[in-house]
């Protein structure tokens, strides 16, 4: 076996395992906080919950097989090297990823208590202003 395809092997060894627990953990943990968001509709939060983790692994592990590809390795130390650089980069394309997810969340979750604190409002006066109660005195 070619150090390459030992490379090919250990990047594929560390990344999937490494993209199925991540995807795991935000489905698992990103569940209830859907829940709060979708108001409670609990069958909702697990249909977008399970459309989020089949996106999120076709974008990882599409990024991981287009990564794989390497320029060949001549010895073990370049096996090391070359795995160092891919597996940070996906480790930093999954934490830009996850990063990105928290933010949508918490926009869709700011906007669901919006609406419930404007739903929660006091109506406004029927009666429109007409200026001060007392007349200004005359100059």
């Amino acid at each position: 076996m070619s150090w390459t395809i030992a490379g090919y092997v250990g990047y594929l060894a560390i990344t999937v395992p490494l993209t199925i627990w991540v995807a795991t953990t935000l489905a698992h943990n990103g569940r209830v906080f859907l829940a709060d968001v979708f108001g409670g509709d609990e069958a909702l939060a697990d249909a977008v919950n399970r459309l989020l983790v089949v996106g999120f692994y076709l974008l990882n592990l599409g990024f991981v097989s287009l990564y794989l590809r390497s320029g060949g390795s001549r010895s073990a130390e370049d096996v090391f090297n070359v795995l160092s650089v891919k597996v940070g980069v996906v480790l930093l394309t999954l934490g830009v990823l996850h990063f990105l997810n928290v933010y949508v969340f918490n926009r869709l979750r700011r906007r669901h208590r919006m609406e419930q604190l404007q739903a929660l409002a006091p109506a406004p006066p029927a009666m429109p202003y007409a200026g001060p109660a007392y007349p200004t005195p005359p100059r």
